[in-house]
């Protein structure tokens, strides 16, 4: 049963929101991963506004979308025929970057497809609101009734700050993973550096030639068989390493 936004008191729903966002703040600080903390959220938006029975979480990477979260995996299909068609309102929330409130009945011609997979899960009103940072679109919040007249400006409003709590999750995740990846790659980095300078104090042992003269031959032997040069110097240490 729904219970309608005249039966809740503004400062409570706000209270209720102030105790969901300070939960999701915990979760943040503890580094979870990006579907859990998504997962949590669209959970702590069902409870938190009223009408919304079920939400999703659509990202968009690429240019590509995909539902990173959702309290009701009859949604996901929803979200799934609206990819499939390339339009819906979470899509058009997405594009448009603004919010899309609309009754399934009278999306039925603008949007068949999400239209019919609504209607075939009792859905009868959605909300979406477009995901953003700076200026980036990073997907759409939705959210799904089964009451034609659900959803109204104060809902909307409370959408906006779940919005910019699943925005800064997203956002602090790749954040992380390219933090992650420049680690990597400076690890990658040090290491090739390593076996480069043991590759030269072979040569030098070797040929009695200097630093520079032996980092020379290690970059004519790459240039000549179009090879890597950690890969060059790699080569060269197994060689002398095998009995």
């Amino acid at each position: 049963m729904l219970v309608s936004i005249e039966d809740r008191a503004p400062a409570s729903v706000l209270d209720e929101a102030s105790e969901a966002f300070e939960h999701l703040a915990a979760v943040l600080a503890d580094e979870q991963p990006l579907g859990e903390v998504l997962q949590q959220l669209v959970e702590s938006a069902s409870r938190v506004i009223s009408d919304a029975e079920n939400v999703s979480v659509t990202v968009v990477t690429g240019g590509s979308a995909q539902t990173a979260a959702a309290t009701d995996q009859r949604v996901v299909a929803i979200d799934t025929d609206q990819y499939a068609a390339g339009n819906g309102p979470c899509l058009e929330a997405s594009r448009t970057e603004r919010p899309v409130r609309v009754g399934v009945a009278e999306a039925r011609e603008k949007w068949p497809e999400f239209a019919a997979a609504a209607e075939a899960v009792g859905v009868k009103a959605y909300l979406s609101a477009p995901l953003l940072v700076e200026g980036s679109v990073l997907g759409a919040l939705n959210l799904y009734s089964s009451e034609p007249r659900a959803f109204d400006p104060f809902d909307e409003a409370l959408l906006r700050l779940f919005t910019t709590a699943a925005s800064t999750a997203i956002t602090g995740f790749r954040r992380y993973e390219r933090s992650r990846e420049l680690v990597k790659s400076l690890e990658r980095a040090l290491e090739s550096r390593a076996e480069i300078d043991q590759a030269k104090g072979v040569l030098m042992a070797a040929h009695g030639v200097s630093a520079d003269e032996a980092f020379a031959t290690l970059v004519a032997e790459s240039q000549l068989n179009n090879t890597k040069l950690r890969v060059v110097a790699r080569n060269l240490l197994d060689s002398v390493r095998k009995p």
